[in-house]
Order: structure tokens, then C-alpha cells, then sequence
């Protein structure tokens, strides 16, 4: 959630100032080789049938010294033709996720890494030592910006197919994270999505985050960390973990991008670095982004539709200025991050922080105007506090221990739209929830 772009007055809470950060690591990302075929013995007698690889292609090595003589025949046996020899053809490719870092131009420091992690913690992007093959989301959300300075990350394959006979697995959703990465692992776990030491052990599950990873909490770099390791485990596993564009997503990478860049802000001047400090910017995650973070955030999808669930970020119809169907609006955001203009940017990022679109009585004709638009049945969003939907007045701090009771998602709209940000900010709760809901 955020304020002072240009929606309607809400009521602002201070950023939660906790910097129990544990202590982090830089851990290199190595890309994975296939392993050499060990070499054949001298002297060993040739099989035909074993020098034939899955390519088609020999494996057969002429004898080798001066001595070498071929392997006695016996007479009765008819002759073995000729294997022929055909183009020389390198191992066969693994068919696991192939991490692969292209050149960076300025050499790194020694000991310089390019994932930032807390050694253990649930939360790390991944074990010491231990790099997870397929380190993304999905071939979609792959990052692509194609500049000359920044790392460039592409997986081969896609994700392993669910066991035959299996059709997809449960869907679930997690509302605005806002850095709280305990909380989240704790979520998680209770969901049975990751087991105790924050691996995923959900199988064909499908989980979509819907925004907002960072400001306000503690560690948004270790929550960025942990949604991409766990993309990577789930798609091994036959499911996936995706997740969605927040505003907060769009502000930090402008504030990245275009830090005291003044922009057009429709009432003045304004720049990204104030607005991210403003709504809850974090120095410690500004210091451990890195390049990997801003190019995954960059290819984020902004909506999507799940099973008859239209997810999407913010309570909103702005997304209907970007696209008359979902492919068009994701390419439209896309496209105009990879433009790279601060006024253009910013203008997507005060369109996307507006909201309360579907509370009051003219809410179920904007959801459906939105359902009518692009599908689905429900909308499912996150942006916009529970609690302040509801009219509750919390505090981040839980001042004298009172703060805003959610016991889980908020169905409004005439049932049309359902809530997801349960407050984890102002001493809320942070909700992952399955879908359909179970009433």
C-alpha cells in the first residue's frame, strides 16, 4: 500500500523501525555443467551396442599404442558391420534448469557475489554451496533487460510436468508481504507450502504472490530471495510459484533507477527517492539490491487470471487504461519499464497506488466492469489494507496491544472481490489462503 500519489486520503501509519537483520553472506551463482563421460580403458573390447549414445552418434575409440590388435573373433558368428561415424556431437544437455550468467562488464570485487543471503535463515535465497538449478520464477518472468552491465539470467527448459494422470494442483494466494519474512516462512509452513527448514513441500501446488515484497518490514531483500528460490524448487516439483507486480515494486525500482530525478507528478514535482522514503523505504534493502532483484521485478506480470480468479494487485481500474485483454496490459507494463523514462514510470506507479475502487456502492459494477474485461469470475487483490477497508484504525507499532483483528480474507463487492492485504503492517496478519475459498 502506498499514499501521497495522488489517491484519495488515507490514513498513514510510520514505518515499523526494526533492523534485526541477521548478518548476510554473499553466496556466488555458479552455473551447472553436465559431468564428462568417463573415458573408456585401453584395450577394453568394443561393444557396439554400448557405443551407441541416446544422440546416435559412437563413443568408440580406435586402440591405441603400437601393439594394439583387435579383439579375436569367433569364426561361427557373422559379421558385426560397420558403425558408421557420424558428426563429431557433444554430451547430451542436462534436461534439469540450467542457470546461466552471461559476462558482466566491470569485473567484480573479491568476494563479491551476486545474491546477498542470510546464512541460516529459512528465508536464504539458497544454502551455502547449494545452488538450486532453475534459479527463476518461470520462463515468462524470466529477467530479459538486455543492458551491457547487468547480469543476464535464462533458463533452458520448462518446468517439470505434473505426474501423468495428475491434473493441477490446489491454488493458493499470499496477500502483502511487506518485508515481514518471518511471517512469512510461518504462513507458508502452516499452509504445509515449505517444511522446517523453508523448502517448498507443496508438490503440484500452485502459489501466487500478489505484490508488494518490500518497504515498511525488516528484510524485503529476504523475502525477493526466498519468492525466487522457491519459483525454482516448485517448478522441479511439477508446481510453480509466481508473483505479481505491486505499486511497491514499481517505486523501489524507480527510486533504483531514477533516484532525485524530478518526475511530473500531476501536483508538482516530486521524485521516486522522496516517495519511496515516504512510504516505508528501507536503507538496508536500497544496500543488498541488486541487479538480478531489479531485472526479476522488471518482468513481473500485473494481472492474471487463475481458475476464475482475476489476481491483481491493487483495488483498481486502472489496469483498463493498459490493455483491453491480460496479455496486452503485462506487455504494456513491461514495455514501458524497458523505456526507462522516469515521468512515464512514475505515472504507471501513481495509476497502480490508487484504490478503494470497489468499496463502496458502485464497487460490484467496477469489479465487474474489470471481470467483464478481461475474465474470471472473482477478483482477488492485495494493495489495500483490510483494515481499512473495514474502517479500523491500526498503528504499526500495536500501541497499547489493540491492533486490527483479521482472521483472514475480506469478501466484498456483492462477493465479487476478495482482500488480501491483512494489515501484517499495522499488527495485522499476513494471509496465504487457498482458492476457491472454503466457506
Amino acid at each position: 500500500m502506498t499514499q501521497g500519489a495522488g489517491q484519495e486520503p488515507v490514513v498513514r501509519t510510520a514505518a515499523l523501525r526494526d533492523f534485526r537483520v541477521p548478518p548476510y553472506a554473499r553466496v556466488p551463482v555458479q552455473g551447472h555443467a553436465t559431468e564428462p563421460p568417463a573415458e573408456p580403458s585401453d584395450g577394453a573390447p568394443f561393444d557396439p551396442a554400448a557405443a551407441l549414445d541416446l544422440t546416435g552418434h559412437t563413443g568408440h575409440t580406435a586402440p591405441s599404442g603400437p601393439d594394439a590388435a583387435p579383439a579375436p573373433r569367433d569364426p561361427m558368428a557373422p559379421p558385426v558391420p560397420p558403425v558408421p561415424l557420424g558428426p563429431p556431437v557433444g554430451p547430451p544437455s542436462s534436461l534439469a534448469p540450467t542457470l546461466r550468467l552471461s559476462h558482466v562488464t566491470a569485473p567484480p570485487a573479491a568476494g563479491s557475489s551476486i545474491v546477498a543471503v542470510a546464512t541460516g535463515h529459512p528465508g536464504n535465497a539458497f544454502p551455502e554451496g547449494d545452488v538450486p538449478e532453475g534459479y527463476t520464477p518461470t520462463e515468462r518472468d524470466l529477467p530479459v533487460i538486455n543492458r551491457g552491465d547487468t547480469v543476464q539470467v535464462r533458463v533452458d527448459p520448462a518446468p517439470a510436468p505434473a505426474p501423468a494422470g495428475e491434473g493441477p494442483g490446489p491454488l493458493y494466494v499470499v496477500g502483502d508481504v511487506h518485508g515481514y519474512l518471518d511471517e512469512l516462512l510461518t504462513a507458508l509452513r502452516e499452509q504445509g507450502l515449505i517444511d522446517e527448514n523453508g523448502a517448498w513441500a507443496a508438490g503440484n501446488a500452485r502459489l501466487w504472490f500478489l505484490g508488494d515484497f518490500t518497504d515498511r518490514g525488516p528484510d524485503g531483500i529476504g523475502v525477493i530471495d526466498l519468492v525466487m528460490r522457491l519459483s525454482a524448487e516448485a517448478a522441479a516439483a511439477g508446481g510453480y510459484c509466481k508473483a505479481l507486480m505491486g505499486n511497491h515494486e514499481l517505486l523501489l525500482i524507480g527510486a533504483k533507477r531514477f533516484a532525485d530525478t524530478p518526475v511530473n507528478s500531476g501536483a508538482g514535482t516530486a521524485t521516486f527517492q522522496a516517495a519511496w522514503l515516504l512510504n516505508g523505504g528501507q536503507k538496508h534493502d536500497m544496500d543488498r539490491l541488486q541487479d538480478v532483484h531489479l531485472q526479476w521485478m522488471s518482468r513481473l506480470d500485473a494481472v492474471v487470471e487463475e481458475d476464475g480468479h482475476l489476481l491483481m494487485h491493487s483495488d483498481t481500474t486502472a489496469y483498463l487504461e493498459y490493455g483491453s485483454t491480460i496479455e496486452d496490459v503485462n506487455e504494456t507494463v513491461h514495455e514501458i519499464l524497458n523505456r526507462n523514462d522516469a515521468d512515464e514510470v512514475w505515472d504507471l506507479f501513481r495509476k497502480f497506488t490508487k484504490r478503494f475502487a470497489f468499496r463502496d456502492d458502485a464497487g460490484p459494477q467496477a469489479v465487474q466492469e474489470l471481470l467483464g474485461t478481461y475474465g474470471g469470475g472473482r477478483v482477488v487483490h492485495g494493495h489495500s489494507p483490510i483494515p481499512y477497508l473495514l474502517g479500523q484504525v491500526g498503528t504499526e507499532d500495536d500501541e497499547g496491544g489493540a491492533g486490527p483483528v483479521v482472521d483472514g480474507p475480506h469478501v466484498y463487492a456483492d462477493g465479487l472481490a476478495i482482500a488480501m492485504d491483512g494489515g501484517v503492517t499495522m499488527a495485522g496478519k499476513l494471509l496465504v489462503v487457498q482458492l476457491p475459498l472454503q466457506r
